[in-house]
């Protein structure tokens, strides 16, 4: 038996994912670092210790190419994410791309592997690396969005922020006629944590 395939992505009120201007400086583009504060804010951080850890307990990952680093085109080889030497994960990530680049290990277990023939054959490779555990759609938003209307999500976690963004990219846009099942909701002072079944 295969785990469920789900996503948790934190969003404003307006929908949005990441601000304008994304860059390798700003990556989660001009003002979307507040989105996150129900993470790393107390008292909120402690009473979404369960939320928070949840994020990342799956088998294998999945992330597009511009959750890895920013920018297009041929590798800096050097690069190896956002994360530093020891990323969050502790279990192995495909990265989506139109550039083939040889695998890295990194510590505590996490590995990245670049995967060129796109959605379903990461879901395929993340599926066996997860074994009957979990597999996790990490994002950025043009990935969640891809997994989303190809029917391959089992469940989104939307972690709704208390703000308005005005502009960047939107979660949601563009997915089509989507059923969604809100199957558990909690919250806090800085964000309202909402499940659902993808039907």
């Amino acid at each position: 038996m295969t785990g469920k395939v789900f996503c948790d992505a934190t969003i404003s009120l307006d929908g949005f994912s990441a601000g304008p201007n994304q860059s390798l400086d700003d990556p989660l583009g001009e003002g979307a670092e507040r989105l996150h504060r129900w993470m790393f804010e107390e008292p909120d951080m402690t009473a979404n210790a369960a939320a928070i850890d949840a994020i990342v307990d799956a088998g294998a990952f999945i992330m597009g190419r511009n959750m890895f680093t920013s920018g297009r085109g041929e590798w800096d080889r050097d690069w190896k994410g956002w994360w530093g030497d020891d990323p969050p994960y502790h279990a192995p990530v495909f990265v989506l791309t139109h550039y083939p680049r040889e695998s890295i290990e990194m510590q505590g277990g996490t590995s990245y592997t670049f995967v060129t023939g796109g959605i379903e054959s990461a879901l395929e490779q993340a599926r066996a690396a997860a074994g009957n555990k979990d597999v996790a759609i990490a994002g950025g938003a043009d990935t969640v969005r891809q997994y989303l209307t190809a029917g391959l999500l089992d469940e989104l976690r939307l972690h709704i922020a208390p703000m308005l963004l005005g502009s960047g990219e939107r979660l949601l846009d563009g997915v089509g006629d989507l059923t969604l099942e809100a199957v558990e909701t909690s919250g806090t002072p800085l964000v309202t944590h909402v499940t659902y079944r993808v039907r």
